[in-house]
């Protein structure tokens, strides 16, 4: 029972070297065992394991310098981030948000007592589509919470032209996005704060954890009081906290992780040139091209099948591919709108928003991860294009 609770688990990552014939739609990297055991040693001996620890504020200054940001606050995961983020700001009342996205988006807002706004996406980023922000703001609306979908920036200009107007403040769900720019400019300096994912399944992971991009000492003192239960200093609680902190032994992990994230990065590319180059010219089947002046990290590699032009619909293509023990993923699907939790939200009624009704019916993530060779890439391309 219990292995087979590992095998049916969504995100398909965890499965174990005995059970390693089927291609997962991602799996984590892990750097050399040994090197790791070098930073366990030393963790072992300072007997520090938390709470700040040396580990810990020397991954904030070589993220903080990688990334090419001000400051960054680490924490347990990201939605633990998400949550924060909106408390650091004090968001309240609504908050207009997209339905296209993990979950933990908009769990992150309700969690806040704030209401989630949903508005459509762009047909051609999957991103927050600025044309339908302004007609959901209403004088309870604080923030807007856009993701970067994919990996994919958002249409920062004309969401921060918005915000200004109405003043507003906009929170980023960046969780895809390690290393991305825009221009040269990193994307993660966009927006009041960027939240960032390092979670097994993402291009950089400290196992689990995550981080807030900010771009002031005082928002970062802020965020740091609230991870830490509201502490100030040894006995001043200064606001109703929480306990999200890193530990030593995943920002261990994600020091060893900088030493081939570039590498990573960079074996990410190729599957996806490779996918690309395979799967162009099948009729039904589009993908996303990359964006004008952004540098990628190749977080994920969605398709799209058109059932009328490819013959099968995107269900018959995901359960077939399960037949050969390649396992991908419906990626967003279904949409956070159509969840029982928030169904009922007016934002959340059927047709209010066709384009991302239509492409979580149509989208499907391919594997892609950096071991993935690029043998087993072109045999995916070849049973798609041979349904």
């Amino acid at each position: 029972m219990h292995q087979k609770a590992i095998i049916d688990e969504p995100h398909r990552a965890y499965k174990t070297d005995f059970m390693n014939k089927t291609i997962n739609v991602t799996q984590p990297f892990l750097p050399p065992l040994e090197e790791f055991n070098e930073y366990l040693r030393q963790i072992w001996e300072s007997k520090w394991l938390t709470n700040n620890g040396p580990f810990h504020q020397e991954l904030e200054k070589k993220l903080c310098d990688y990334l090419g940001v001000k400051y960054i606050s680490l924490f347990s995961n990201g939605t633990l981030a998400l949550v924060t983020a909106l408390q650091a700001l004090r968001i309240t009342g609504e908050v207009i948000t997209t339905p296209f996205s993990f979950v933990a988006t908009t769990h992150a807002i309700w969690w806040n007592n704030i209401k989630p706004v949903f508005v459509d996406i762009e047909p051609d980023t999957f991103n927050l589509d600025p044309d339908k922000i302004e007609a959901a703001i209403t004088p309870k609306t604080t923030a807007i919470l856009p993701v970067h979908v994919y990996g994919n920036p958002c249409n920062v200009k004309r969401i921060k032209d918005i915000a200004d107007a109405y003043g507003l403040k906009v929170i980023y769900d960046a969780c895809h996005t390690f290393g991305v720019s825009v221009n040269k400019v990193p994307v993660l300096n966009f927006g009041d704060l960027s939240v960032m994912s390092f979670h097994a399944t993402k291009v950089y992971n400290t196992f689990e954890g995550g981080a807030i991009v900010c771009h002031d000492e005082a928002t970062k003192k802020r965020i740091d009081n609230l991870k830490n239960f509201g502490f100030s200093g040894e006995i001043t609680v200064v606001a109703p906290g929480i306990n999200a902190k890193m530990n030593e032994v995943q920002a261990a992990m994600g020091l060893l992780q900088l030493k081939y994230i570039d590498k990573a990065i960079e074996n990410r590319k190729a599957i996806t040139e490779c996918y690309r180059e395979g799967l162009k010219g099948i009729n039904g089947i589009s993908y996303l091209e990359d964006m004008p002046d952004v540098e990628h990290c190749y977080s994920y590699f969605p398709i799209l099948i058109d059932k009328e032009k490819f013959g099968k619909t995107r269900d018959e293509v995901y359960e077939g591919l399960k037949t050969s023990d390649i396992f991908t993923r419906r990626y967003f699907y279904p949409l956070i709108s159509q969840f029982p939790t928030y169904r009922g939200l007016d934002s959340a009624q059927p047709g209010k928003m066709p384009v991302a009704e239509k492409i979580t019916e149509v989208v499907l993530c391919l594997p892609i991860y950096n071991d993935l060779d690029l043998a087993t890439v072109e045999k995916i391309c070849s049973l798609i294009k041979n349904n």
